[in-house]
């Protein structure tokens, strides 16, 4: 996404992580530590000054009972059981590209996610629910809790989203995956988001 792109973003997704805030009844200061980060950070993101990563929106929209759709502003006239190849909008957010797989306001979010190497290996990742992952092309390296694992392509994993958890492209031309997470909401969700300290797997 060219730095022009990113800025027309900005004006849709800010006022929309304000409101949602508002909705969810949450204080800057409540949701800013549910999701691991500074009140200022999440002051900056709510007003533009900041463009959230996939990994921020993941947990923002989960912490706000929401999605990232709903997050990016996007809507949906209904909610068909069919989306259509020609109606997924890639979106590319902290390096990541992805496009929405499912309906918003569901209580799991499908998503098809493009991992770039070297694009956010280092974000560790806690909070409720479960996740579930398809490699569609390349190798991903999963590190779940102190354990890595290397997935290729037809292979899956299906865990707990409280075990710490992070993800990475083993390869040069990254990593393509299909990926669906459930949608577990509560303003105390324990969210971990921001580099590890020490060791890489």
């Amino acid at each position: 996404m060219s730095s022009s792109e990113a800025e027309a973003e900005l004006p849709v997704v800010a006022p929309q992580l304000r409101a949602l805030r508002r909705r969810a009844s949450l204080t800057l200061e409540a949701a800013a530590r549910a999701a691991g980060l500074s009140p200022a950070h999440l002051s900056r993101l709510e007003t533009g000054q900041r463009q959230p990563s996939l990994p921020m929106l993941l947990a923002l929209a989960r912490i706000y009972g929401t999605t990232v759709s709903e997050l990016l502003g996007e809507t949906v006239a209904d909610r068909d059981a069919v989306l259509r190849a020609e109606d997924m909008e890639p979106t590319a957010a902290g390096g990541w590209t992805y496009w929405q797989a499912g309906s918003p306001g569901r209580g799991m979010q499908a998503l098809r996610v493009q991992v770039p190497h070297g694009s956010q290996g280092d974000i560790v990742r806690v909070h409720p629910g479960e996740e579930w992952l398809y490699v569609l092309t390349g190798r991903l390296r999963l590190r779940l809790g102190d354990t890595t694992h290397l997935l290729a392509p037809g292979d899956s994993a299906h865990f707990d989203s409280l075990t710490p958890h992070r993800l990475a492209a083993q390869d040069a031309d990254g990593v393509e995956l299909l990926f669906v997470h459930t949608l577990l909401q509560s303003p105390t969700a324990t969210l971990c988001l921001g580099p590890t300290t020490g060791d890489t797997p």
